[in-house]
Parts: structure tokens; C-alpha cells; sequence
């Protein structure tokens, strides 16, 4: 008796086809699916199982065929439209869509068949294969690893796959650098680096008025330089980022680490009456770095304690803290009491507990990074600057779509009345040049 296959009927997956074929080698989303039944496995095989064979069919062809041009045809075989298909993967039949190919000439051109096509239609074992890989993609939920694998085991060169890659991370640089925020009403930045290889990056990410966080831009470079931070906020303010007593400008609160630089980038770009929280995470560690181990927890615990204090009881205790660490710890004294001010930026606003616990550190920016790290995780050898960019780019675009919404949203109103008003900035302004 013969094998029962299933056959799943062909949904119109073309354009999800082509996507991966161009774009989805890097950019594949991560896609919320229930796997533990088997009605969702066959859904995914179906879907985006299907999608994938049609990608492989089409990076295949184009080994043939060359790349699409426009206008002329050109070469020996060229594209002849589509047709129907079936390729069988261990107990079941997926209907796709294959691309045409013919050979030049008067008349009926002869047919050319289609390596990868071809290849799954003469090995029974590679369906079992390709199948494999599709399950190990809806288990793992990393459909970016996926296409490739099914290329390589159908015959389709690493090199074509390499440039896909390329092509896709090129395009999403390129789709990062090009948004515009003219219409979004962003209360706060993050600012923040990543090392790929020794190449470094630094990122920037938006909170908007209702709590939900946008990527806003990237430049080569890491924190610690000045001319990259400062590069990047005035690409922002020329996407529509624009800083206050400017048209469509506004007050914001800007998050960073300890660096300097950043520091005098704001200004620099922004001015002076912009709210500035310092990372306490950093400060932390920064502080701790400079004692000894015994003394580490001790100092840690006082410091912790002293950030949920009002504002000028707990930099009160703090300054206490610098003065007991001097004669033994000079380091570590001056380490906390550099920008003490700004480390308790939240608390002199007087935001709720919820909205501090999150614009108190740079963990906003750094949580995702570790879903850009993910998705670049693979590349072991970075060849430059700018190939670091645009793997940067496709793998935060790619984890924006994982966002949320931030805690404490509700209470983000509380915020915005600050930072419209006039006066606060003023006082902002004033303060930074007593200090």
C-alpha cells in the first residue's frame, strides 16, 4: 500500500516568496507561533515552509537564468514565467510555484529545469532533510538560519546565498537611514553602543508619548567618540528629531551611560535644558570597579538604597558615602561623585516608582541589543566598519518587532508636562552652569 501524503492546498504565497528570496535570508521575522500541536506545525510548514521552497526555487533559477534586468531579456536561458509544482517532503506534498526557465532561440525554446527543483524531485532523503531543517526553524524560531540551510542542501551555491545577505542588510541600512519622526512625539532617547568584532556602533532608540519604542538611527563608532555622537544625534535632529526652539522641536530626557562624550554630544546638538539621566547600572559597576572585593556589596547595597530616596536625601547620603570612601578609596570616591546630579535626574522630576525603575538605567536599549547580538551571533569574520553597520541595521529591525510598549506608560503624561514646560528647561540650563 502506498505512503498517505498530505497535500496542502496553495495559498497565494508568492509575495512572501520573494521576500525571502531578496530580503528574508537576514530580515525572516520572528514569527509568534504555537508549536506543541501538530495542527500548528503543518500551519508553519505549510505557510512559511512552502514560502521558503519558493525562495530556494527562484535564488536557484537566478544561478541559471543571472540576475533579473531591466527591459531586454539577455543570456542563453532566460525566465519564462511560473508553474505549478509539487515537492515532497518526507510524509507530505507542498504545492509551490516554480519559476520557468527556457533556452534562447526561434520557436519552441527548450525547457530548462531548475537544479533545486530538480534535486528534490530525484532524492527522496533530501525532502526528509529539508523537512528537518523547517521543523528545526519552527522549534527554534529563527527563520533567518533556515533558508540558507535549505539552500546549501538543495545545490544552491554559499556564494548566492552570500550575496542575498548582503543585498538584504544593504536594504535595511539603507530603510533604517531613510525613516523620518516628524509626526511621532518622542519624550525620551537612549543612547547606546555595540562591538561586533572590534567594529563598533552606536545605536539609538525613541520612546514615543504612549510608551512605544522606535529605532531611530545608527552610525559606526563606538560611545567614547565624540564626532560619532555627535554625527548621530544630527542625523536624528535632520530626520525630524529636532530639539526645543525649533519648529516641530521639543524638550526630551535623554538616557546614556557614563560616557563623556555623549555627554557633550546632547549639549552640543540639543542644548543645555534637556533633563539628562545618568546610568545607575554603570555608576555602579563604575564605582565598585575601584574597591576591593570585600567592600563591593556593602557599597553596592548603600547605593541602591540611596536611588529610591527623593532626590536630595539621597544624593545627601551619597556625598556621606564619597566621604567615608576618600582617605582609603580616592578612586572610588571621585567615581561616585561624578555626575552624582544626573543619577538622580528621575527622582527631581518626582516620576512614580514604575517610570523611574525604567528611565533610570540604559537597560531599555541594552535588552534588545542582546536580540541583536542573536541574530549576528554567526558571523565570525567582520570584514569592516560597514558591513557592521548593515548586519547592525537588519538585526534591530528585525528585534523592533518584538517591542513593547514600556513600564509605566500610563504615567507617562507626567513626563510630558515637564518637558513642555518652559521654565523647568530654564532651570535645567541655569543649574548646569552653576555646577
Amino acid at each position: 500500500m502506498g505512503k498517505a501524503y498530505q497535500v496542502c492546498d496553495a495559498k497565494d504565497s508568492r509575495k512572501l516568496a520573494e521576500f525571502l528570496a531578496k530580503e528574508g535570508q537576514l530580515l525572516l521575522p520572528m514569527l509568534d507561533l504555537i508549536t506543541r500541536t501538530e495542527a500548528a506545525v503543518d500551519e508553519v510548514i505549510d505557510v512559511v515552509g512552502r514560502a521558503t521552497l519558493e525562495a530556494v526555487l527562484l535564488m536557484s533559477a537566478q544561478e541559471v537564468a543571472g540576475p533579473r534586468h531591466p527591459g531586454k531579456a539577455a543570456g542563453e536561458v532566460r525566465r519564462h514565467g511560473r508553474q505549478g509544482g509539487v515537492v515532497t517532503l518526507s510524509d507530505r506534498k507542498v504545492r509551490v510555484e516554480k519559476p520557468r526557465l527556457r533556452k534562447k532561440g526561434p520557436g519552441v525554446g527548450a525547457e530548462v529545469e531548475v537544479p533545486a527543483y530538480a534535486a528534490m524531485q530525484a532524492d527522496g532523503r533530501l525532502g526528509q532533510r529539508v523537512l528537518e531543517i523547517l521543523m528545526h526553524g519552527v522549534s527554534t524560531r529563527s527563520y533567518r538560519e533556515v533558508l540558507p540551510e535549505v539552500a546549501e542542501a538543495v545545490g544552491v551555491s554559499k556564494s548566492s546565498v552570500s550575496r542575498e545577505f548582503i543585498d538584504a542588510s544593504a536594504e535595511a541600512l539603507k530603510a533604517l537611514a531613510a525613516r523620518r519622526f516628524d509626526d511621532l512625539d518622542l519624550l525620551i532617547l537612549y543612547l547606546d553602543g555595540l562591538v561586533f568584532g572590534g567594529h563598533h556602533v552606536l545605536s539609538a532608540i525613541g520612546v514615543d508619548a504612549d510608551g512605544r519604542k522606535h529605532v531611530l538611527g545608527l552610525v559606526e563608532g563606538a560611545s567614547e567618540n565624540a564626532a560619532a555622537a555627535r554625527t548621530l544625534l544630527e542625523d536624528l535632529v535632520a530626520r525630524g528629531v529636532k530639539p526645543a526652539g525649533v519648529e516641530g522641536g521639543r524638550r526630551r530626557l535623554f538616557v546614556i551611560d557614563g560616557s563623556k562624550a555623549l555627554r557633550a554630544a546632547v549639549d552640543a546638538v540639543y542644548g543645555a535644558d534637556n533633563p539628562v539621566q545618568r546610568c545607575r547600572a554603570h555608576k555602579v559597576r563604575n564605582v565598585c570597579d575601584h574597591l576591593p572585593k570585600h567592600l563591593r556589596d556593602q557599597v553596592q547595597a548603600a547605593m541602591r538604597a540611596a536611588y529610591r530616596l527623593p532626590a536630595a536625601e539621597g544624593m545627601a547620603r551619597l556625598r556621606k558615602q564619597a566621604e567615608w570612601l576618600e582617605v582609603e578609596h580616592p578612586s572610588a570616591a571621585a567615581s561616585l561623585r561624578e555626575g552624582l546630579e544626573e543619577t538622580f535626574t528621575v527622582n527631581a522630576l518626582g516620576l512614580p516608582p514604575a517610570l523611574r525603575r525604567c528611565l533610570a538605567t540604559t537597560n531599555l536599549i541594552e535588552s534588545p541589543q542582546s536580540g541583536v547580538r542573536r541574530r549576528t551571533r554567526r558571523v565570525t569574520r567582520w570584514q569592516d566598519g560597514a558591513m557592521a553597520l548593515r548586519w547592525a541595521a537588519a538585526a534591530w529591525l528585525a528585534t523592533e518587532t518584538r517591542f513593547r510598549r514600556i513600564m509605566g506608560y500610563q504615567q507617562l503624561w507626567i513626563l510630558k508636562s515637564y518637558l513642555d514646560d518652559a521654565e523647568c528647561g530654564k532651570q535645567v540650563a541655569a543649574s548646569r552652569k552653576v555646577g
